[in-house]
């Protein structure tokens, strides 16, 4: 199975900036972003999760080189990258380690690659639980193995670049991110099984829309504290198993054999599995009330067990579901701030953005990004025939 394709148009600065950055004209690659419907912090269990891949993309120009030298540079970040493909690279603690981790994971993984310029251009809001970092990842993968005339299944490279972030980033994140910016389906959400990575594909009601609601604060504790909740699962996977395969009458029966805080944490894994299967379901039944619910039911129990939540998520949730024509809104991503997402009928979308936004900056004092969102295809070569957009 090769990399879905579709009509895509083309940011108007990435080729000029390639330009004065490299000289010369690119071959151009894109790699969507996620929103996560359902599912929340079950990927790093082997559970179930359902995310939709969204239009807002990461952009990478390539341009080959003779020798075996990585550059790359960012539209949207300082600093730059240089190593040669023939030493492992240092981490730096920023951007670039995301572009050297997938270079250095690929020539481990015993793949030569040619030497390339890279201008990295990012759409996905970074700090926003939508997941830029796989997007960098798997549009680098796809750029630097097309540079090298090499070809990876799209499932390969998503392991590939779980890998890098896992091994050479340092953050333990499941196999979501970047298996929805290789696999995403227009209009549809998957259902994926993060142990077997099964899938199947979900479509998502048209007379409903995503609306993703960016609280625009990023807690500290976000990288500290999603390692933390991953040990405590494993903690708990050592006493009662592993926690893919509980159900909640299962859980029950031997939580008291848990400490109380892993106990916890296990019960929001076991119980949001348990609400991916039910969230499939009442949309294959078109029913977007239950769906709704299920989203509900999820903030409070990460709010409330797995404690990923904060103020901000909390208030944001709240105004949404006081809202006509809001099915079901809860946080997206790893927490502690980020985004929400809230499954809005479609003819209520504009009051719902201006009511969320007006109520949020009263409570908060801060001006909410909204994005109403589509569901995308995942990562292709985009032709630069196509139009470039302002």
């Amino acid at each position: 199975m090769g990399f879905p394709r579709n009509d895509m148009q083309i940011p108007a600065s990435v080729l000029p900036a390639f330009a004065e950055s490299f000289g010369g004209r690119p071959r151009l690659f894109r790699a969507p972003g996620r929103v996560n419907l359902i599912g929340e912090h079950t990927d790093y269990t082997g559970g179930l999760v359902m995310p939709t891949a969204i239009h807002f993309s990461t952009w990478v120009a390539a341009g080959r080189r003779e020798d075996r030298t990585i550059r790359a540079v960012s539209e949207g970040f300082p600093g730059a990258l240089q190593f040669s493909l023939d030493q492992t690279p240092n981490r730096q603690g920023n951007w670039t380690d995301y572009v050297a981790g997938v270079a250095a994971m690929l020539e481990a993984a015993g793949h030569r690659l040619r030497g390339a310029n890279l201008l990295i251009s990012g759409e996905v809001p970074v700090g926003s639980g939508l997941s830029s970092s796989a997007a960098i990842e798997v549009a680098t993968a796809l750029a630097l193995l097309k540079n090298s005339d090499l070809f990876m299944e799209p499932m390969q490279v998503a392991l590939l670049c779980q890998r890098a972030e896992n091994e050479f980033v340092g953050i333990r994140c499941g196999i979501m991110d970047q298996f929805i910016s290789c696999f995403g389906r227009e209009n549809h959400a998957l259902m994926l099984d993060c142990r077997s990575l099964t899938y199947r594909a979900v479509r998502l009601p048209s007379e409903a829309s995503l609306v993703i609601c960016n609280t625009m604060v990023k807690h500290e504790l976000v990288g500290t504290e999603y390692n933390r909740r991953r040990e405590d699962c494993e903690a708990a996977a050592r006493i009662i198993g592993p926690l893919r395969d509980l159900t909640m009458e299962t859980f029950e029966r031997r939580a008291s054999d848990l400490p109380e805080l892993v106990r916890k944490r296990c019960r929001h894994v076991v119980s949001e599995n348990a609400r991916v299967l039910q969230a499939a379901a009442s949309l294959e039944q078109d029913d977007i009330t239950a769906f709704g619910r299920y989203m509900d039911e999820s903030h409070r129990s990460l709010r409330d067990d797995y404690e990923v939540s904060c103020r901000e998520l909390d208030i944001m949730t709240e105004l949404a579901r006081k809202l006509p024509g809001v099915y079901g809104s809860r946080m997206t991503g790893g927490g502690f701030g980020g985004c929400t997402i809230s499954l809005v009928e479609s003819s209520h979308v504009e009051g719902f953005v201006n009511q969320v936004a007006s109520g949020y900056a009263s409570q908060t004092g801060l001006t909410p990004d909204i994005y109403v969102c589509r569901a995308e295809e995942g990562a292709k070569e985009v032709p630069l025939f196509e139009r470039a957009v302002t």
